[in-house]
């Protein structure tokens, strides 16, 4: 964990080194990526099989790669009843907060005469990674699959590491609405929704979080298929004074550091005392926490305290712009509202980071690695796409086809010139 004083003269050049540090994938995952799509994309199914078996150690075949309907009834009966009350209680919020961002089509006649407008359609097939091993959360399910749900998308498609599913797995892609599940991960997972292989048809986008060859493979099917964003480690900032818990600031730290010894976790603080705190109440939560391997390593490699006067906190989250950021204070909007680079951000003394990675409404897929900056979080706009709308009668076009021909001859494109000048009166 590093620590850092505002007030330092080399603090500019320290701090931005400190969050270079985890920029960029390495080449040789880049690699095995590409190796593994151009199998798929060649060999298809028999390669995505293949896979299974050398990485997963998993017989599969065409027929059984498939997830019944009565696996997944057998997932929801096995989840306690605790579990999907949750789940459906999250689901019924995720479906409200997205169904509010669902936008208007558009119709009007401009002082020209000319028929303008958008129209908004869903996509027709989406694919959702749900990961395996430390990420197997029934929340990835909901977040990714619930909002295409909401835009009415026609088909979704979840793939997901063969192996033992996890009951409260298959109880949230139930609860939404998801009938389609695939036993397969990775680079291949990507590759079989991006080209199609064997059962597996191919879809129009792919959304959900992965591993870095997941993301490796998005990043080179980019335009093949549409993708959601390229997800790195998970990030908090929180800015904190000292008139809180110091435990609950310990708290909300490691509730991103547990994801990934390459996740961050920043606090901002003004007082040098309350950070000590802070600092004390991790290192013993350490000791008990189940995933303290994890979350000691990331708190340890990739954490900070930066001791700054807190009017300072906006400016620097804007340059850390981080994927979550706390404001725990008692007029938190005064300084929040002064941020532009965050995926979310949570206000007040109670409203962890946690409210919204599950039942908030909001969504939890959200950007990493300072992408912040230019794009937002998942949303219904992911699985709605926009459709201009022109008409002209003979005399808007009278208006608009003289400028249309005097720009295409501008531009050497005579043809364009040519299919506006022979529609107008005087072409004769």
């Amino acid at each position: 964990m590093r620590r850092f004083d505002f007030s330092a003269p080399d603090f500019p050049a320290a701090f931005k080194a400190f969050l270079d540090e985890r920029r960029g994938s390495p080449a040789d995952v880049d690699a095995a990526a590409h190796e593994v799509l151009e199998a798929v994309r060649l060999r298809g199914i028999e390669a995505v099989l293949d896979y299974a078996r050398r990485f997963d150690k998993v017989e599969l075949t065409a027929e059984t790669i498939r997830v019944t309907a009565d696996e997944i009834e057998q997932g929801w009966a096995e989840t306690p009843a605790d579990v999907r009350e949750a789940i459906a209680f999250a689901a019924a919020r995720i479906r409200a907060y997205h169904g509010r961002q669902r936008p208007a089509d558009q119709a009007w006649t401009d002082e020209a005469g000319v028929a303008l407008g958008w129209r908004w359609t869903p996509l027709e097939a989406v694919g959702v990674y749900v990961p395996g091993g430390r990420a197997a959360y029934p929340s990835t399910v909901l977040m990714n699959a619930v909002p295409a749900q909401v835009a009415g998308v026609d088909r979704i498609a979840m793939v997901t590491p063969p192996g033992k599913l996890q009951p409260a797995v298959l109880a949230a892609a139930k609860e939404a609405g998801v009938t389609e599940i695939w036993r397969v991960g990775g680079a291949q997972a990507v590759a079989a929704l991006a080209y199609g292989a064997g059962p597996i048809q191919p879809v129009d986008k792919i959304v959900g979080p992965g591993n870095a060859y997941v993301t490796a493979a998005k990043r080179r099917l980019y335009g093949v298929v549409g993708i959601d964003a390229l997800a790195g480690p998970s990030e908090i900032v929180v800015v904190a004074d000292g008139a809180n818990n110091p435990d609950w600031i310990a708290a909300d730290l490691l509730s991103q550091a547990e994801h990934d010894p390459a996740a961050q976790s920043i606090l901002i603080t003004d007082d040098a005392a309350f950070a000590a705190r802070v600092e004390q109440a991790v290192a013993e939560r350490l000791k008990t926490l189940a995933t303290g391997e994890d979350a000691a390593a990331s708190w340890r490699d990739h954490g900070a305290v930066i001791i700054a006067p807190l009017d300072h906190s906006p400016a620097l989250v804007d340059a850390i712009a981080p994927e979550h950021v706390e404001f725990a204070l008692d007029e938190p909007e005064r300084l929040a509202d002064r941020v532009r680079h965050a995926g979310a951000i949570f206000l007040g003394r109670v409203t962890p980071e946690a409210i919204g990675d599950y039942v908030a409404g909001s969504n939890h897929v959200l950007p990493t690695s300072r992408a912040a900056r230019f794009q937002s979080g998942l949303s219904i706009y992911d699985f709605i796409k926009r459709t201009s709308i022109v008409k002209c009668d003979t005399a808007s076009f009278g208006i608009l086809g003289p400028h249309t021909v005097a720009l295409a001859r501008a531009e050497g494109l005579p043809a364009h010139a040519l299919s506006a000048a022979v529609r107008l009166p005087s072409s004769g």
